[in-house]
């Protein structure tokens, strides 16, 4: 899905700077995905690789893709070997969850 008209105009980061992220998270699942589960269809749940420096770029995507996204809700948790990321939105970004899902595996799966 290299077209980004899944993107919510609710989502305030400039357009010119859209493909850059896309391409921060796509890199991120390339790497690192171990598994990917829908456990509500409004929560996505993302196991990924742990290692050194993970963590810390895991939560500076977070805190950026939430200061231009804030209709998600994410929550990061780390172990030793794993970083947990869940995903969740309203009712009315339910589109967006699914579009990032497909993204996601389809990211994933480049492992």
């Amino acid at each position: 899905m290299s077209d980004l008209a899944w993107v919510p105009q609710s989502c305030t980061l400039p357009t010119e700077e859209q493909p850059l992220r896309v391409a921060e998270w796509d890199a991120l699942f390339a790497e690192r995905l171990t598994s990917l589960s829908r456990p509500q269809p409004l929560h996505l749940r993302l196991d990924l690789a742990g290692g050194e420096g993970v963590e810390e770029r895991v939560r500076g995507l977070v805190e950026r893709e939430s200061g231009c996204c804030s209709f998600f809700t994410f929550t990061t948790t780390a172990g030793k070997d794993l970083i947990r990321l869940d995903i969740s939105v309203d009712q009315t970004h339910a589109a967006v969850l699914d579009a990032l899902a497909s993204r996601t595996a389809a990211a994933g799966e480049q492992r």
